[in-house]
């Protein structure tokens, strides 16, 4: 079938109401049992209480994910979205009360619960961590309240507006996921004119989405300014569960091996047989570009995931086959890809844009990993499945690797050019060209007051060109290509994660492949069923890595500097 079957969630509107009203009742009872009571509970009736808390938030998850996926599938509806969020944001109301109050009762008790609670101490430790920047109820309902009129709805209308533009190119009108993937075609005047086409349709939108951004930036001042974090990022790390200084780390050892950016594009121009590389040359393809059918898609990705673990391969299988992925482009779709966790009864859902591409493949990989990893943290329940961006990410980028693995073992050698090209553009783009975002995104944020559309497009050229030295010209358009980037939206300084995974991943396979530690898949396996349960850095430490050390994202870009040095030797 190919596309979601969202009745798994409810059958129709009625019964999506009548779980609503048993909710509410829910909801009610939890309310009058342990508002303004924790600090006379005893251990045993606070671990009944946040069960029953976890069961709630699963039920409003699954209100929530089934509105959303209404969204994702059509961007037309969203009024739909917006009436069960309301009703979602009611019912978060009247159990607000209950981290909140955790966090007010005195030290021991907190402690006592803690202990208690084994399967929830680290969830409740990280709240208390949180105690400094948690304001008082009614500040915090207020803000519940007033969130999806803020960032939530600015969030909306970004997507429901990249939903409606169109491209033209060629006599035709594109989406902006196909306008994107002719960037990637062997032809170079299609790729011109994609990237001419993308930049006229941006540009003349472009006045909203500044105004757009702007609105976002705000947000997450005021939010800093009033929870007392003292930079704009600080609440980002504080939820990824890793320190600044980690995160300046990883900035600066990627930033020093942009060297390996500029032999990349040097060679290739080299192989292209051109004077002079520009910003719709980075794509490509070296030897044409692969097409792959939906079925072989699927076939490689079940082979690859197969050779790594039954497991990844059987929940791959039952991806497909259950219909968690929803496939091909339509009318309102929303663009990119994504793989959302649902709920433990139900399934996770990947949303995707296949447009038969290679890259299309490696995405399709990418978001099983996602997919394969909630599902296995389901095992530790609705709260602790919540994984850090930092980890999130490492799941996804590993099965890439696998298929990348995979293919190359299967491409003769006088096609290996083509496809290193294509593995190492991917790397760049999850590794160094999310530095690039993430400088961006502080530059922008430490910008005093509303941030006009020149002065993001000149912080945008500045950050781009560090990247790419002068192995590629980036042409004047390119300057607003910030503007259709929904992370900057959706989740600031979230693209960090992505670089963080693609060096972790990079060690971590490097690891594997080496065949020294014989029970590798047994102990990954693990480190995914773990969700949130534990810090990234407990985790990675199972794997025998040190994320506070400076030498361990040296690890990851030595392994980018083999595969750029395989290249240039090819």
């Amino acid at each position: 079938m190919m596309q979601w079957n969202l009745e798994v969630f409810f059958k129709n509107t009625d019964d999506l109401d009548l779980f609503i009203s048993n909710l509410k009742e829910q909801v009610s009872k939890f309310n009058a049992s342990y508002n303004a009571k924790l600090q006379s509970l005893k251990s045993s009736e606070f671990l009944d209480a946040i069960k029953e808390y976890e069961n709630i938030i699963t039920s409003l998850n699954k209100i929530m994910t089934y509105a959303y996926l209404n969204f994702a599938k059509d961007t037309t509806k969203g009024s739909f979205l917006a009436k069960y969020e309301e009703i979602c944001t009611k019912l978060e109301e009247e159990i607000l009360f209950f981290m909140l109050e955790f966090n007010e009762i005195d030290d021991a008790k907190q402690d006592e619960f803690i202990e208690f609670c084994k399967d929830y101490s680290y969830i409740l430790s990280l709240s208390k961590k949180q105690k400094a920047h948690q304001l008082s109820f009614k500040e915090e309902r207020i803000l519940l309240r007033t969130a999806n009129t803020g960032a939530n709805a600015f969030s909306r209308l970004f997507d429901e507006s990249m939903a409606r533009l169109k491209f033209h190119l060629d006599g035709k009108e594109l989406s902006e996921e196909e306008i994107l993937s002719k960037l990637s075609d062997s032809d170079r005047n299609v790729r011109k004119n994609a990237a001419l086409s993308l930049s006229v349709t941006l540009e003349q939108n472009q006045h909203l989405l500044t105004y757009i951004y702007n609105m976002i930036k705000t947000d997450l001042k005021n939010d800093c300014e009033l929870r007392g974090y003292e930079l704009p990022e600080s609440s980002r790390h504080q939820s990824n569960q890793i320190e600044k200084s980690s995160v300046d780390a990883l900035i600066k050892a990627s930033e020093n091996s942009f060297d390996l950016v500029s032999k990349f594009y040097d060679k290739k121009r080299q192989i292209l047989g051109l004077e002079k590389l520009y910003d719709y040359d980075r794509y490509a393809p070296i030897n044409g570009d692969s097409e792959f059918s939906w079925d072989e898609a699927k076939d490689i990705v079940l082979k690859a995931f197969g050779e790594f673990s039954p497991e990844f391969a059987n929940l791959a299988k039952r991806a497909f086959d259950e219909n968690w992925c929803d496939v091909f482009p339509a009318p309102n779709k929303q663009s990119g890809a994504f793989s959302h966790s649902a709920v433990s009864q139900v399934h996770p859902f990947v949303l995707l844009n296949f447009t038969n591409k290679r890259r299309d493949v490696f995405t399709v990989a990418h978001e099983l990993g996602h997919s394969i990893h909630q599902h296995l943290s389901y095992s530790v329940g609705t709260l602790n499945s919540d994984t850090p961006l930092t980890t999130a990410e490492t799941a996804s980028v590993f099965c890439e690797m696998l298929v990348f693995e995979y293919i190359k073992n299967k491409t003769p050698k006088n096609e290996l050019a083509g496809l290193l090209a294509g593995k190492l553009e991917d790397i760049f783009a999850t590794l160094y060209r999310q530095i690039n975002f993430t400088t961006f995104e502080r530059l922008v944020h430490a910008h005093d007051g509303e941030i006009s559309s020149d002065e993001l497009n000149q912080i945008w050229m500045q950050e781009s060109k560090k990247m790419f030295g002068n192995s590629l010209i980036l042409n004047d358009y390119y300057k607003i290509w910030w503007s259709y980037i929904p992370h900057f939206i959706h989740s600031p300084f979230y693209c960090y994660a992505y670089s963080y995974a693609q060096l972790l991943v990079l060690a971590l396979f490097g690891l594997y492949k080496s065949g020294k530690c014989e029970n590798f898949v047994q102990i990954y396996t693990k480190f995914l069923s773990l969700g949130g349960s534990k810090s990234p850095k407990e985790m990675v430490e199972m794997l025998g890595f040190d994320i506070n050390q400076e030498e361990f994202w040296q690890i990851g870009i030595g392994e980018v500097k083999k595969l750029v040095d395989e290249f240039i030797q090819i």
